[in-house]
């Protein structure tokens, strides 16, 4: 059964790389016109755009940074009167800045729940005003597997994670009478540039499967619950990491 999302509006934050482009890819190429959100890399954004377009999908670059709520609002509102709805919204843009308790700085709390936790809110609010009105949507929030168990070294974004899971839960409740899913997926050690220092050999041998995770794996389960084949998910967390937390 082939997916098919043609005529959605999508909005994918942080969507220039890794899991972000891998979502925004894989939603245009089964027929959604993606909204491929970025900061500052514009020509990676692009390129992500080129893809899909060159693969016979629709998608546009829109830079806005989701820590501006104003702003957020501004673009938000630029896409409805372009596309007259938006249908799904991919909270994916993310930092980390880890390090072990005693040495973390108050500049880098607020920079990672900025982004991680503040800007997913700002995204979901604004867009939540105009889904309710079409009585439909699919709300997806990245969250992690370390929102679920912690980390050493990892309390900021373990917390702005575990934040996400909490807000996956309200939202879902708040927002299921008027037909909109929200779910969040927690992807364990997937290979983008947030692991370029992590020891690969040695977590691979506590991976069931055998292998880091690749950004498309977790784009297979967005899509999933971005379209209609699923019915009846809502308020979850998925767990996506290869067997890692089993």
């Amino acid at each position: 059964m082939n997916i098919d999302l043609n005529s959605r509006i999508a909005i994918v934050t942080g969507a220039s790389r890794g899991i972000g482009a891998a979502i925004a890819t894989k939603l245009g190429l089964c027929g959604a016109h993606v909204i491929v959100n970025y900061k500052e890399n514009k020509d990676a954004a692009q390129k992500v755009v080129h893809e899909i377009v060159s693969g016979g999908g629709s998608a546009e670059a829109a830079c806005f940074d989701i820590t501006d709520e104003a702003r957020v609002g501004q673009a938000v509102k630029d896409i409805v009167e372009k596309h007259s709805r938006i249908d799904i919204l991919i909270n994916n843009a993310g930092v980390s800045r880890d390090g072990l308790l005693l040495r973390a700085k108050t500049s880098d709390f607020d920079e990672v729940v900025n982004t991680n936790l503040k800007g997913s809110f700002f995204c979901s609010f604004h867009v939540a005003r105009y889904m309710l009105r079409q009585k439909s949507g699919r709300i997806v929030n990245v969250s992690s597997v370390v929102g679920l168990g912690g980390n050493p070294g990892q309390s900021v974004y373990a917390t702005t994670k575990a934040g996400l899971i909490g807000m996956t839960k309200s939202l879902a409740k708040e927002l299921g009478p008027k037909g909109i899913f929200v779910n969040a997926i927690a992807p364990g050690l997937v290979d983008t540039d947030m692991i370029r220092d992590v020891d690969r050999e040695q977590i691979i041998k506590n991976i069931p499967l055998r292998r880091i995770g690749q950004p498309e794996d977790i784009a297979g389960l967005v899509l999933f619950l971005c379209s209609d084949l699923n019915s009846y998910i809502t308020g979850q967390t998925i767990v996506i990491d290869g067997g890692l937390y089993t």
